[in-house]
């Protein structure tokens, strides 16, 4: 409200003394009540020539496959030998090696190199990717479907990339694409 109230005093006041405006007011996944958006309306009202039309807010979502999951953040190295489990999606700051394994129900990120096995999904979600900063593993893993590299990763150009799954097999994409893929922000609670 305070956003709103800023930007409709900074307007310019020709804006603000011309013919009526109708405004469509759009709060994308905010959610929002009768009592707030009868505030929006109050607070645009007040200012000359506009009137609101609309307010439309979207639903929200519920999680993907009804998951409700933790977000974990995990700092170190994962080494040969060694597994690591969370139920949910989890943040590794550091390196997965080879002979390592991070299995996760949720989304696998890693802000290092994954040269080990991650297994996203591990619970049957098929929703989930397998995101890092160098992806080279020995395996990736979404649900059920395994995936072992193709030879031409290991020439490829070091780039952030993630795994997802596409009409059930193993896909590969830029980190830049997850866009296409996730529309709504990502919200890490509690980190």
């Amino acid at each position: 409200m305070d956003e709103l109230q800023f930007k409709l005093e900074k307007s310019h006041q020709q804006l603000l003394s011309g013919p009526l405006v109708h405004v469509h007011v759009k709060l994308g996944s905010r959610p929002a009540s009768e009592e707030d958006k009868e505030q929006i309306r109050s607070v645009i009202r007040q200012r000359g020539n506009l009137l609101v039309q609309t307010i439309e807010s979207e639903a929200p979502r519920p999680d993907p496959e009804g998951a409700s999951e933790a977000f974990k953040m995990m700092t170190g190295t994962i080494r040969s030998g060694q597994t690591v489990e969370h139920d949910g999606s989890l943040l590794l700051l550091g390196d997965l090696n080879p002979g390592g394994a991070l299995r996760c129900t949720g989304d696998i990120y890693v802000l290092g190199a994954l040269r080990g096995m991650a297994h996203a999904g591990s619970d049957g979600r098929t929703d989930v990717i397998i995101a890092a900063s160098q992806l080279r593993p020995t395996q990736l893993r979404i649900a059920d479907v395994i995936s072992r590299p193709p030879e031409e990763w290991m020439s490829a150009d070091a780039s952030m990339e993630y795994a997802y799954l596409e009409d059930g097999r193993m896909q590969i994409d830029k980190m830049n694409q997850l866009v296409r893929m996730r529309k709504e922000p990502m919200l890490f609670k509690g980190v």
